[in-house]
């Protein structure tokens, strides 16, 4: 009688073990696949910026021989412009971004990476902002180095950081990395778009370090679905 109380209670136990084992493993099994909670679709952040609430004094010129015909806008928690999309080669050299492959290369950027070292324009997608001016001025709309821009090109999204700021009177640039990641060409000389391109600035968000992209997608992701559902 005792012997077989304790077999029956042995395999009871091994049952239940049994059952907790497939049980944590399912769990296990459903954390691994699940998926990653995208961004919205270019064509759902166009359609929350269509229209243009203009926060900028004027306009700014997309090239220096071009009239200014983009103004800056606003809407609840972004800051945001259509323009067109020239190469910023500057910061760290490299074989991409030097003297020779960019004649207005400079060795600095506005903003460093955590190291202290000024931005790789071949590696990190980020955007250039205009210098403050009348015309606008960033530093007044909480936007600042390591804020989060989403770019819309050709049906394509890209989160990157701000990095860089440019002429006052001119908008519409960004990286070498961040033209090469959307299909645009990244040669400084030659490359670029005339667009057009969205650049969507979230108002007040931060990546640190700045260097770190991974960072910047899923912070720039759920800022866009927050803007989507509030707008």
């Amino acid at each position: 009688m005792r012997r077989s109380t304790l077999i029956a209670t042995g395999f009871a136990a091994l049952t239940v073990l049994t059952a907790t084992v497939i049980q944590v493993t399912h769990v296990a099994e459903a954390a691994e696949v699940r998926p990653r909670l995208a961004g919205p679709s270019a064509s759902e952040l166009l359609a929350k910026v269509s229209g243009c609430n203009q926060i900028s004094t004027g306009k700014y010129r997309t090239d220096m021989e071009t009239s200014a015909t983009v103004p800056v806008c606003g809407k609840n928690g972004i800051v945001h412009w259509t323009a067109d999309m020239d190469i910023d080669c500057d910061g760290q050299r490299t074989a991409q971004c030097n003297e020779q492959t960019d004649p207005w290369f400079q060795p600095s950027t506005h903003w460093q990476q955590s190291d202290g070292k000024h931005l790789n324009s071949a590696t990190l997608p980020y955007v250039v902002v205009p210098s403050s001016s009348g015309i606008w001025d960033f530093t007044r709309h909480n936007i600042d180095g390591a804020g989060v821009c989403a770019i819309i090109y050709n049906n394509k999204v890209l989160y990157a950081v701000v990095g860089d700021s440019g002429p006052n009177q001119i908008i519409g640039e960004a990286s070498y990395n961040a033209a090469q990641r959307l299909g645009i060409d990244p040669n400084p000389k030659t490359g670029g778009t005339d667009g057009p391109v969205t650049y969507i600035f979230f108002q007040g968000s931060k990546v640190s370090p700045i260097e770190n992209h991974g960072k910047a997608t899923s912070v720039g992701e759920k800022l866009a679905r927050e803007f989507i559902s509030k707008n």
